[in-house]
């Protein structure tokens, strides 16, 4: 049972809160009618992601058997066969899929565009598993639609429109942790020459430095214009949005301090949960929003 809850990986549900932004920024976030679709997606999304891991660490488990950290995954290590991986996986799929159907029984369209968006994640992401995290900028750019995706499913379950600023700012945040996190592996590959991942050698230090820091800027300053938007203040009624930028800010410049001075980005999803000054930085936002939107 713990070899299977390693193989599914729950902590990593925590990125599928993305599915709730729309609720956050629509002000409905605690409106029981939003709310509940948007519980009931968020674990379909989390098991259709977790099938996806077992996928993966069947795949990868050569390779994953060379890796200091990956070599203790389930499947590489031998606690769990491949049988049993792709079993466990799809199960899981039975039970996002049909979750969904039932729960959406009574409003075909959101079910057909909820089920749409978690098939479309499952084929994207076993795509990449099977061949294009192997291309080098593809493998990045994939990891940030499957959150744009996580954004866009949360928002047809609820109803709500998605403003082409959550998208942006989805996409690019995304962007910025995966090059993050891909960074680790280059710096693993020159110190050590092992290759994590096959379009390692693609990548240096220095360009992703570059590209890292050129990504944040972009994220923040798409932010502030999102803030100071004309109607973005006439929908909330305040001028004052562009403060939040401020936690935003200190946010994204402590991670990039974790990433090339602490080389502590290997896991983006480890950070969230761990470092106290990310914590700091998003209950401020958050509470600087709720203050602004909400109150």
């Amino acid at each position: 049972m713990k070899s299977a809850i390693l193989l599914i990986r729950p902590q990593q549900w925590v990125k599928n809160f993305f599915v709730f932004l729309p609720l956050f920024f629509d002000r409905h976030l605690l409106d029981a009618g939003y709310l509940v679709p948007a519980i009931v997606v968020f674990f379909a999304f989390s098991f259709v992601a977790s099938s996806i891991y077992c996928f993966n660490d069947v795949w990868d488990a050569e390779l994953d058997r060379l890796h200091p950290k990956k070599c203790k995954r389930p499947v590489a290590s031998g606690k769990i066969s491949p049988t049993v991986a792709y079993t466990i996986m799809g199960v899981l799929l039975v039970f996002a899929f049909v979750g969904i159907a039932v729960f959406f029984r009574a409003d075909r369209q959101a079910m057909t565009g909820v089920a749409a968006v978690l098939a479309s994640y499952f084929v994207l992401n076993i795509l990449y598993c099977v061949k294009l995290k192997q291309i080098a900028l593809i493998d990045v750019f994939i990891i940030s639609v499957g959150f744009v995706l996580r954004v866009v499913v949360g928002g047809i379950a609820a109803g709500i429109y998605i403003s082409h600023w959550i998208i942006l700012m989805t996409f690019l945040l995304a962007l910025f942790l995966a090059f993050a996190k891909r960074r680790d592996d280059v710096v693993m590959y020159e110190k050590t020459g092992l290759v994590a991942r096959k379009n390692v050698v693609r990548y240096n230090v220095q360009f992703m430095n570059q590209v890292i820091s050129i990504v944040a800027t972009v994220t923040m300053v798409c932010y502030i214009m999102y803030t100071v938007s004309p109607e973005v203040v006439e929908r909330y009624s305040s001028n004052y949005l562009y403060l939040s930028a401020i936690w935003v800010l200190l946010g994204i410049l402590r991670y990039l301090q974790l990433t090339i001075v602490d080389m502590k980005s290997g896991s983006p999803t480890n950070v969230l949960l761990h470092d106290r000054f990310i914590h700091f930085c998003i209950v401020c936002w958050i509470l600087t929003f709720v203050v602004i939107i909400y109150v």
